[in-house]
């Protein structure tokens, strides 16, 4: 196993480099700050409790709270780092749980992470970075910055299993100057491996999963949580609009969804459409989620002259 170049593309001495490595407890994020360790760079490690873990169960694969911050300390003094936490539970609450709630309440299906990217870590962690004088801040997302013609770009990850673009669309140019990923060049089993090689006693942890704030996968319990009694019954319609069954409220339906409907029909039904202002939750067969376009909202391009083309045409 070969170990990788980690170059910061910073014209100062490796040492005189400070690198602020957003550490989440998880060996991705622990094998980010190794390497830059190991290449002899000054590195910081900054981990976020983003929510109160005894009020939301801890289990395997969750992240941010909990024994993952206790992982991370034990992972930096291994490496002989300074390490930080700072409790972001009110900024984690507002920005992205009650984002999180308001858009089910909508019809929505989010994405939190996305959520908390653009706002909690790409942009108050940035900001902690460069209180701390860091030179830049590095993750252990699976993605790649590169520099191209025109400037910085963001590339999927070498390992296209792992690769995680999608969940930083919202990255801004700015942010992406300061911003490092060293692992976007490294498949995954090559970073336990690197784990196992620096001595890392997460090496064998578990991946995060699914949504960390979310115990058990129950969306709809923390929805009710956060937003007590909000989820009010409606009718479940077929696609002519006549009812076919009644629901508990829209915060337990996604599009596209097939299992726990409680509906007897001849055919395989599935979740066409949630309406939040009727609470109507319409019901078809597979081939009514077929589309032949879509509505795109929170454009973010790197390039400001992609912009002003996209916004031309």
């Amino acid at each position: 196993m070969s170990i990788p170049s980690i170059e910061s593309g910073i014209a100062k001495p490796r040492n005189l480099t400070r690198i602020v490595v957003a550490m989440s407890g998880g060996v991705d994020s622990s094998v980010a700050a190794a390497l830059y360790v190991e290449a002899g760079y000054d590195v910081v490690g900054i981990t976020l409790q983003l929510y109160d873990s005894g009020a939301t169960p801890a289990r395997t694969g969750s992240c941010c709270a909990g024994q993952d911050i206790h992982d991370a300390r034990r992972v930096a003094a291994h490496l002989g780092i300074a390490h930080y936490v700072l409790n972001y539970e009110d900024r984690f609450r507002h920005e992205v749980m009650d984002d999180f709630a308001d858009s089910y309440l909508r019809g929505e299906t989010p994405i939190p992470c996305i959520t908390c990217n653009q706002t909690v870590k790409f942009r108050d962690l940035l900001a902690a970075a460069r209180d701390l004088e860091a030179d830049a801040l590095a993750t252990g997302h699976y993605v790649r910055r590169v520099i191209g013609d025109s400037g910085l770009e963001m590339h999927r990850a070498r390992d296209a299993e792992r690769d995680q673009s999608y969940f930083l669309f919202a990255t801004t140019g700015e942010q992406l100057e300061f911003l490092r990923f060293p692992l976007g060049d490294i498949g995954k089993s090559e970073v336990r491996r690197h784990a196992e090689r620096l001595g890392l006693a997460v090496a064998e942890k578990p991946d995060s999963q699914d949504i960390c704030f979310v115990p058990g996968g129950d969306y709809a319990a923390i929805i009710e949580m956060l937003r007590p009694g909000a989820a009010e019954p409606g009718d479940i319609v077929d696609l002519a609009g006549a009812v076919v069954g009644e629901h508990a409220g829209i915060i337990h339906y996604t599009v596209g969804q097939r299992r726990g409907l409680g509906i007897a029909a001849s055919e395989p039904l599935y979740v066409v459409a949630v309406d939040a202002a009727s609470r109507r939750v319409t019901v078809g067969p597979k081939v009514a989620l077929l589309c032949d376009r879509v509505r795109l909202r929170q454009q973010q391009f790197i390039d400001p002259e992609a912009s002003l083309q996209s916004a031309g045409d």
